[in-house]
């Protein structure tokens, strides 16, 4: 196989390492742009009473699953509750996180975007099959 004809294409590996450089560029500019905060867990209340979290709920099926783990390393439902609880908790995370954009000028916004969506073309551009033309052949000498 040619490196210089990935997918088929004359020079693809060029066009496939620009176009992952200016994705990188660009995801590395967008994702320094972002800042994120994080909010309150889960909150609810009980009968109209005052409001708590609810973390230590979301607790009760990963500890349950680990204890079943203890006794019983091979047991499906105590991996099943285990990966339930973390995934319940990892949920909860993310779920509340407050994700803003950071004020830039429209130029630089512009610049962030094209790179990405440029750098994906590219990419995309040079792992695609493409026809090669045939040479016009000379005609045949009488």
């Amino acid at each position: 196989m040619d490196i210089h004809n990935v997918g088929g294409t004359p020079g693809g590996t060029k066009t496939f390492l620009l176009g992952l450089i200016m994705l990188v560029v660009g995801g590395y500019l967008l994702f320094n742009h972002v800042q994120i905060h994080g909010g309150g867990y889960w909150r609810f209340s009980f009968l109209g009473g005052g409001y708590g979290t609810s973390f230590g709920i979301t607790l009760i099926p990963l500890l349950f699953g680990i204890g079943i783990l203890f006794g019983n390393g091979k047991s499906l439902v105590g991996k099943g509750l285990t990966a339930l609880g973390f995934l319940v908790i990892l949920v909860g995370i993310i779920a509340n996180l407050d994700v803003h954009f950071r004020q830039t000028s429209l130029w630089n916004t512009l610049t962030m975007l094209i790179l990405i969506v440029g750098g994906l073309g590219l990419i995309i551009r040079s792992t695609m099959e493409m026809k090669q033309q045939k040479a016009p052949q000379a005609p045949p000498a009488d």
